[in-house]
């Protein structure tokens, strides 16, 4: 399984394909609200089974980023999970595609420090993002 994962704007997914605004920057001002675009290529063994999807937004030394949300503090965490069906007739080796679109509410982030998104699925960490707040 390979995820290419794109820091953006805005992003959405509407039948099957990913919709992305304002996408591919890694210096922001943190204060607007952002999106990840996530196109994962799921190996034809991989398909017809739930894989979970965990999404971390850490600082420049590798901590959880805390987020006020309405439970109060905690890390900022994204999970969800997917599965991929088959379709008859596709021969083995080849790949399917799920996409994925995650918005990101407002954070207040410190200026002049590093982030990093990271994904993993299934526990194992396939992708990360790093940008800077300036």
């Amino acid at each position: 399984m390979q995820v290419s994962m794109i820091l953006a704007d805005a992003a959405t997914v509407a039948e099957g394909k990913l919709f992305v605004l304002g996408g591919g920057w890694n210096i922001t001002n943190g204060k607007l609200p952002s999106a990840l675009a996530l196109l994962i290529e799921v190996d034809w063994d991989e398909t017809n089974r739930r894989h979970d999807v965990e999404l971390t937004l850490v600082d420049g030394d590798g901590r959880p980023v805390i987020f006020n949300g309405p439970a109060g503090p905690k890390p900022l965490v994204v999970q969800t999970h997917f599965e991929v069906g088959r379709p008859a007739g596709i021969p083995p080796g080849s790949s399917l595609n799920q996409t994925l679109a995650v918005s990101v509410p407002m954070l207040s982030l410190a200026a002049g420090q590093i982030h990093e998104w990271r994904c993993a699925i299934n526990g194992k960490q396939l992708a990360h993002r790093t940008f800077l707040v300036r």
